[in-house]
């Protein structure tokens, strides 16, 4: 079943803009990427990432910039550099700047800790090298 999504789920408008959501943010290969390498044990996680993670990004209320920021400053609390490093790729996309990048990870130092804003700003540093500086807004 590898790859493979349910039918339900392409007829379903609120799990298709979370879709698309995603793909905006994280770009299209990776998402590619990922539903190729689902497993049918894999396959429901990747839905439910899509449908309340992503689904989340799809509410009024907040752009996605703002949603970056703090998508960036909890990662960097809690330590998560993997997914850090996919996130500053999606606030690239999303319109921030390197130094926008910078402020949310020294103004994280101060509530979650400098180590892991230390650790933050590594992973950071190599994403913006190999993506370099210009933001790209993906609305």
């Amino acid at each position: 079943m590898s790859g493979r999504q349910p039918p339900e789920r392409d007829r379903d408008p609120a799990f298709g803009e979370a879709m698309r959501v995603r793909r905006q943010v994280l770009g299209d290969a990776h998402v590619e990427r990922s539903i190729q390498r689902s497993s049918e044990f894999t396959a429901p996680f990747q839905e439910f990432i899509t449908r309340f993670a992503w689904g989340v990004w799809t509410r009024e209320g907040l752009d996605r910039r703002s949603r970056s920021m703090i998508t960036l400053a909890v990662l960097t609390a809690l330590g998560r550099e993997g997914e850090l490093a996919l996130h500053v790729r999606g606030a690239l996309r999303n319109g921030l700047s390197r130094q926008e990048i910078a402020e949310v990870l020294i103004h994280t130092a101060v509530y979650a800790g400098v180590p892991a804003s230390n650790a933050a700003f590594q992973v950071a540093d190599r994403i913006l090298a190999e993506e370099g500086d210009e933001p790209r807004a993906s609305e």
